[in-house]
């Protein structure tokens, strides 16, 4: 029988993780002000070092975790002005790299969260569909540090250039096995890390799914 306390801790998670999802849904379409100068990435990088900060200190009680996301955070938000004020090639490579481990770390919380549950309960679903918003972005962020070791590695139909706008979409795309096939990977490491990222999607799926069936059917009957 759930408690007063237990009851309320329930509503903290949930609000927590309905927070993270639309802070996340607001992030992957606001990435244009970072590109607008005056306050635009000002606002942007203070928004997106600050989401996955306030999400994992909601969803992670571990020191650990909860200090590695605030500097990760706090090293997102630094080099982000930096490269949108001053930028150079050094600046977006360090964008691209704290972006993975600012992303990586998430995932590995929202892991642990959505997959060490014991009861299927809606913030539990909620979390589920952030991780993999969150995989996708990561992604953007792992092929723009392909492009940038090795430029011309993705090339566009339309011969448009190709920026971190683009890769997101891409990456969402190449998630979703939609493949429109405007956007192309030539190079070899993009080529295998686009691979992987459309087997993750498809297993991600069907791995979520069983598992959240699988607690389903074993939660007790009244």
């Amino acid at each position: 029988m759930m408690t007063e306390s237990d009851s309320r801790q329930s509503k903290r998670t949930l609000t927590a993780n309905v927070l993270l999802l639309v802070a996340i849904l607001l992030h992957n379409l606001t990435y244009p002000l970072s590109t607008l100068g005056g306050v635009g990435p000002l606002i942007f990088y203070l928004f997106y070092a600050s989401i996955f900060v306030a999400g994992t200190w909601a969803l992670e009680r571990g020191r650990v975790w909860r200090a590695a996301i605030s500097i990760s955070g706090v090293a997102v938000f630094v080099v982000g002005l930096l490269n949108s004020y001053w930028p150079g090639p050094l600046a977006a490579l360090d964008v691209y790299v704290t972006s993975i481990v600012y992303h990586g770390l998430m995932i590995a919380v929202l892991i642990r969260y959505t997959f060490t549950a014991r009861i299927v309960v809606t913030d539990v679903v909620l979390a589920a569909t952030s991780l993999y918003l969150v995989i996708g972005s990561c992604f953007a962020a792992v092929f723009a540090l392909i492009d940038w070791l090795q430029p011309g590695s993705f090339v566009a139909s339309s011969g448009a250039q190709i920026g971190w706008q683009q890769l997101v979409y891409y990456s969402f795309v190449t998630l979703t096995t939609v493949g429109y096939g405007d956007i192309t990977p030539v190079g070899f490491y993009a080529q295998s890390f686009a691979a992987f990222e459309a087997v993750l999607g498809v297993l991600y799926t069907v791995i979520l799914l069983s598992r959240l069936v699988g607690l389903h059917a074993s939660r007790p009957t009244e």
